[in-house]
C-alpha cells in the first residue's frame, strides 16, 4: 500500500539518480540585497528553489549561496573548484545582476557600487572565473545565468572613456572547452524579466524542464526557452551557448528498478524511505511513518518531516512578509495617514523578523536532515561492506576447497599410474593424508607470519616461531576481520583468509615520539622550546632556575674554615689617640679605651683614653 502511495505522489515530483555513479556537484548563488541599487524580489527566491530542485535530483554536494559580496562570492568560486576536481558534472546558477563591459561578462556582487566604469574591473567577478572553477569537470560543464535583468548600475556609472560599450543585458559568449554550456536567462543584448511572481520566468521553467529523467539537455533547455517565451508574450527568450557531443546528456538518468529477490526486510524498508526521499513532501513521510513508525529508517523519516515542515513555514512567512511590503508601499503611495502607515511599517517589521526567524529554524532542521542523511549512508554502507567481507570471505573458502579436492584428486591420479608402472596386481585406493602442502610448522609459522606483518597485524619478525607474540598477532586479525580462527596454531586455513585481505586489517599503533603517517610511524618534530610529552603532543619546556650543586658548595666551604682556623694578623685599628700631647695613630694590634677613673683612683668625668696592647 505505502508504495502505490508514494508512486501517485513521484507522478509530481522529481525523481533522482544518475544512470551510473557519476559525481554530481552544483554552486547555487542568488543575490538581491544590493546595497547601492534596488533590492531585487527573486533573485533570493529563484536560488533556494534551483537549489531545491538539485538537492532532490541527487546531487552529491549542493551549495546555496545567497547575498554574497565580492570577497564571499571569490571564496565561493574558489571552493567549488576544489569540489569540481574530481566531479563528473558541475553546475553554476547565478541569480542577481550582471553587466557587460567591452564585449566581457560579469557577475555583480551585493557591495558593488560601480561609479566608474573602470570599478567593473576591481568590484565584480568575471564570468570567466565562473568558466574557470566549472573547468576540471570530467563529462559536463553547465552555467546559469538569470543575470539578464535592466541593470540601474549603467545607467549612473561615469565613462573613463566615452568611446567605452557598456551593452544592454549580456554579451554573447562561446565556450572554448568541450562539452560546456552556458544558458541565458535572456540572448545577448536583451534584458530578462524579473516576474510578478515569487520565481523568475526563467527559474520556474527549469526546476519545471531540466530534472524530467532521461531528457537530454539541449533538448530541455528548449523546452525553458518555449516556456518563458509563452509566459511574457514572446518579450523574453532564453539562450543557450556552447554545445554538446551527438549523445543525449540528461542532468537526470532514470534509473532501473531492481527486480531481484529482496535480501532481508530492511531492504524494503530502505527503498520505501527513498521513494520517499524522492517525494520529498509532507504525505510521503506521513505515509512512510504510518508504515514503519519505529525503527532506524523511522527516526531518519521523522528527521526529514521536520525539514519539510520548517520549509513549509519558512515559505509562509516569506509570502507574509512580502505582503506585508507590499501593503506599507501601497499606503505609503496612496498617502495613507501617518498612523496607517505606522501601522503598516509595524507589520511590514515583524513580518520580516519571522520570515528571518524561519529561515534560521529551516537551516536548522534542514542541517539536522542532512546529517540524518548522511547517517543512513554510513550505516548502509556500513552493512554493504560486511556483506562483501562475507562474501570474499566465503569466496575465499570456496577457492581452498576447490584446490585442495583438486590437489588430492591430482595425488590420487599420481598414485594410480605409478602403481600401474610398477606392475602391481592389486591396485590400491591411494587417497592424501592431507590436502595442504607439506611444509614444516616452523615453515608454515613463518608463511603466517609474514601474512600478518603484510596486513599489520605483526610487528615482529616473521622467524617461523608459533610463540606468545604470534598468537596476540592472529588475535588481533581476528578481531579487525571478524574472524574465529584458531590462534594456538599456525595453520593453512589463517594463512588463507590473511592472504585474502589485500590491504591492511589492524590499525597502525606507533611508538611514543612517533605518529602515523599512511602505512608508517614517523618520527614527531617539535619546534624550537617545545618537547613531546606523554601523550605523544608538543608541549612547551618550562625554564628551570639554577640551582647551586653539592660538588659547588664543598670548595667554598673547605676555604671558609680554612681562613677561620688560621691565626688573625696584626693590623692597624684606624683609631686616633688624643692626649694632652696631641694625636696620633693607634698602633698595630692595639685599640683606644675610655677610663672612668684616672691617677690616684680619683673619678674622672666623661672618662680618659688609654692605649691598651693585647
Amino acid at each position: 500500500m505505502f508504495r502505490v502511495l508514494i508512486a501517485l505522489f513521484l507522478a509530481s515530483f522529481l525523481t533522482c539518480g544518475a544512470a551510473h555513479a557519476e559525481k554530481r556537484v552544483a554552486l547555487v548563488i542568488g543575490n538581491s540585497a544590493y546595497k547601492s541599487a534596488p533590492r531585487l524580489t527573486n533573485p533570493a527566491n529563484d536560488a533556494t528553489l534551483v537549489g531545491g530542485m538539485f538537492k532532490k535530483a541527487g546531487f552529491d554536494a549542493v551549495d546555496i549561496k545567497l547575498d554574497l559580496n565580492v570577497a564571499d562570492m571569490r571564496r565561493a568560486l574558489r571552493d567549488f573548484g576544489d569540489k569540481t576536481r574530481d566531479a563528473d558534472v558541475a553546475v553554476i546558477y547565478y541569480a542577481g545582476h550582471g553587466i557587460e563591459l567591452d564585449g566581457t561578462n560579469y557577475l555583480i556582487p551585493t557591495d558593488a557600487t560601480l561609479e566608474r566604469d573602470s570599478d567593473v574591473l576591481d568590484e565584480t567577478i568575471a564570468l570567466d572565473r565562473a568558466l574557470f572553477a566549472v573547468e576540471p569537470a570530467k563529462q559536463l560543464r553547465l552555467i546559469i545565468l538569470d543575470a539578464c535583468r535592466d541593470n540601474p548600475f549603467a545607467k549612473t556609472m561615469k565613462r573613463t572613456i566615452a568611446s567605452r560599450a557598456i551593452g544592454r543585458g549580456l554579451a554573447k559568449i562561446e565556450p572554448t572547452s568541450p562539452n560546456t554550456m552556458i544558458a541565458f536567462a535572456a540572448k545577448a543584448g536583451s534584458t530578462a524579466s524579473d516576474g510578478d511572481s515569487r520565481n523568475s520566468p526563467f527559474a520556474a521553467a527549469l526546476v519545471e524542464r531540466l530534472p524530467t529523467p532521461g531528457l537530454d539537455l539541449g533538448k530541455a533547455f528548449r523546452f525553458v526557452r518555449d516556456d518563458v517565451l509563452k509566459t511574457t508574450g514572446n518579450k523574453q527568450e532564453p539562450y543557450v551557448y556552447g554545445s554538446l557531443g551527438g549523445d543525449d546528456v540528461p542532468l537526470v538518468a532514470a534509473k532501473p528498478v531492481a527486480t531481484g529477490p529482496q535480501a532481508s526486510p530492511q531492504d524494503g524498508i530502505r527503498r520505501d524511505y527513498e521513494l520517499a526521499l524522492q517525494a520529498g513532501n509532507r504525505d510521503a513521510w506521513e505515509a512512510f511513518l504510518q508504515a514503519y513508525p519505529d525503527g532506524f529508517y523511522a527516526g531518519l523519516a521523522r528527521a526529514q518531516l521536520k525539514n519539510v515542515a520548517a520549509e513549509e513555514a519558512r515559505a509562509g512567512a516569506a509570502e507574509k512578509a512580502r505582503q506585508a511590503e507590499e501593503a506599507k508601499a501601497r499606503l505609503a503611495s496612496e498617502r495613507a495617514t501617518k498612523a496607517e502607515q505606522d501601522r503598516a511599517a509595524a507589520a511590514a517589521k515583524a513580518a520580516e523578523d519571522a520570515r528571518i526567524a524561519a529561515e534560521k529554524a529551516k537551516q536548522v532542521e534542514e542541517a539536522k536532515a542532512l546529517a540524518a542523511e548522511q547517517r543512513r549512508k554510513d550505516a548502509e554502507a556500513a552493512v554493504a561492506k560486511a556483506q562483501a567481507d562475507k562474501q570474499a570471505a566465503e569466496k575465499a573458502l570456496a577457492d581452498k576447497l576447490a584446490n585442495d579436492k583438486a590437489a588430492a584428486e591430482l595425488a590420487a591420479k599420481q598414485a594410480a599410474e605409478k602403481a600401474q608402472r610398477d606392475g602391481e596386481q592389486k591396485v590400491a585406493a591411494v587417497a592424501p593424508t592431507q590436502t595442504s602442502p607439506s611444509l614444516s610448522p616452523q615453515e608454515t609459522a613463518k608463511l603466517v607470519q609474514s601474512e600478518l606483518r603484510r596486513v599489520g597485524c605483526l610487528t615482529g619478525a616473521s622467524d617461523g616461531e608459533w610463540n606468545a607474540a604470534a598468537q596476540r598477532s592472529l588475535t588481533l586479525f581476528n578481531k579487525h576481520a571478524g574472524m574465529k580462527l584458531d590462534t594456538k596454531l599456525a595453520s593453512f586455513d589463517a594463512l588463507d583468509a590473511i592472504k585474502s585481505k589485500q590491504g591492511r586489517v589492524c590499525p597502525l599503533v606507533c611508538d611514543r615520539g612517533s605518529r602515523a603517517d599512511g602505512d608508517s610511524c614517523v618520527k614527531i618534530t617539535c619546534r624550537a622550546g617545545y618537547r613531546v610529552n606523554d601523550d605523544n603532543e608538543c608541549e612547551k619546556v618550562q625554564d628551570k632556575k639554577p640551582v647551586a650543586t653539592r660538588d659547588d658548595a664543598k670548595p667554598r666551604d673547605d676555604e671558609r674554615k680554612k681562613s677561620e682556623a688560621a691565626p688573625s694578623k696584626p693590623q692597624a685599628s684606624g683609631q686616633m689617640l688624643c692626649n694632652n700631647a696631641g694625636c696620633r695613630p693607634v698602633r698595630p694590634g692595639c685599640r683606644v679605651v675610655n677610663q672612668r677613673y684616672g691617677a690616684g683612683g680619683l673619678y674622672a668625668p666623661g672618662g680618659a683614653q688609654t692605649e691598651v696592647c693585647d
